[in-house]
């Protein structure tokens, strides 16, 4: 048993190792269905809406700025989640079982890149907000040389932080160790991952405390003096809150699975683990699902950006229709013309003829 344990099974499908847990979370095919068609649903506003906040950002120039490149990185990395839920769907239940150990790493690998590059774009916001108002400015002072590589970076983390399990760090070759979520992944692996980002999550708390602190004091200093000023200054306010509702929902859509993924690390065999991961994964879910609504709904200039390009794709639309209906009447008109010229020469000839 123990040289069982030990001997790498790579060439096995997961059905093996979801043996080897013990797994006996299965998919009732109607509850199945369901959660893909509304999943699916769900995905699909996912991709137009996140695709919608790059599109607003590169074509509105008022929004040329670090905090709206971070921000509509946020929505890129929403957008590969997006993807990844789909995958993910698509290839859960009884299929997930079929699945090979390179598939399954794909699968948790989308998962985990996404996450990753929600957080570390999030933090990196976080970073130049607090720049940006210890400065007393609406935008910070990043040229787009620091900003092109601040997202190289997010991107480059993310995808190391998605291929480590498939790098090295899992329980192929140690199925003592294999996590009852993550039927391949080890339970070390869960605890680094569960930890560092709750300590990510507590990191960004206390920035935006201290942003929080450091506004309400320096306003209730200047408010005496320069009201009129103060109403000038009230957009950097607002994106800080635009950040802190989109922090806020993260953490609150996201904690819980990280709590149960340590949970799962620790090894707790009466939390019950397995019962909970659809309900987490949905919460998951809605959390990219918000976080376009929140961007228009607290920022105005977005939700107009919103408008205007519904408007020209609508207008777009009506224009190609309309061309398509004037060039029927069109070569209707051109056949008419062309119908016409043999009748005028058979005339023409016709009168030659009786002249004759």
């Amino acid at each position: 048993m123990d040289q069982q344990n030990r001997s790498c099974h790579y060439n096995e499908s997961m059905g093996f190792f979801y043996h080897n847990i013990k797994a006996e979370d299965k998919w009732d095919k109607t509850q199945l269905i369901l959660v893909q068609v509304v999943g699916s649903l769900f995905c699909c506003f996912i991709l137009v809406s996140n695709a919608m906040v790059i599109a607003a950002v590169i074509t509105n120039k008022r929004f040329h700025y670090p905090f709206y490149y971070l921000l509509s990185n946020l929505a890129a990395s929403d957008f590969l989640a997006g993807i990844a839920y789909v995958y993910l769907m698509f290839n859960t239940g009884e299929v997930s079982r079929k699945l090979t150990v390179k598939g399954y790493f794909l699968r948790q690998g989308l998962l985990d890149i996404s996450l990753s590059a929600s957080l570390a774009n999030l933090l990196v916001i976080a970073l130049e907000r607090y720049i940006s108002v210890m400065n007393w400015k609406v935008h910070s002072n990043l040229t787009k040389r620091r900003v092109t590589l601040l997202i190289v970076l997010v991107w480059a983390i993310s995808i190391f932080m998605g291929a480590v399990p498939s790098l090295g760090w899992n329980c192929i070759c140690n199925l003592s160790d294999c996590s009852q979520l993550a039927p391949i992944f080890s339970r070390s692996y869960l605890i680094f991952w569960s930890v560092s980002n709750l300590v990510v999550f507590l990191v960004m708390v206390v920035i935006y405390m201290r942003i929080y602190t450091y506004v309400k004091k320096k306003t209730s200093v200047l408010t005496p003096h320069t009201s009129g000023s103060i109403n000038r200054k009230r957009t950097p306010i607002k994106l800080i809150k635009t950040v802190m509702v989109v922090l806020g929902a993260f953490v609150i859509c996201w904690t819980p699975g990280l709590v149960v993924l340590l949970l799962d690390g620790l090894h707790c065999e009466s939390c019950n683990v397995v019962k909970l991961k659809r309900w987490l994964l949905l919460l998951a879910v809605l959390n990219s699902v918000m976080n376009p609504c929140i961007y228009s709904y607290k920022d105005e200039e977005m939700w107009q950006t919103f408008k205007n390009l519904l408007r020209c794709i609508g207008n777009g639309t009506r224009r190609q229709r309309s061309t398509k209906a004037n060039a029927r009447p069109l070569s209707s008109a051109q056949d008419t013309g062309n119908s016409q010229l043999p009748s005028e020469e058979t005339k023409k000839d016709d009168q030659t003829i009786l002249k004759t």
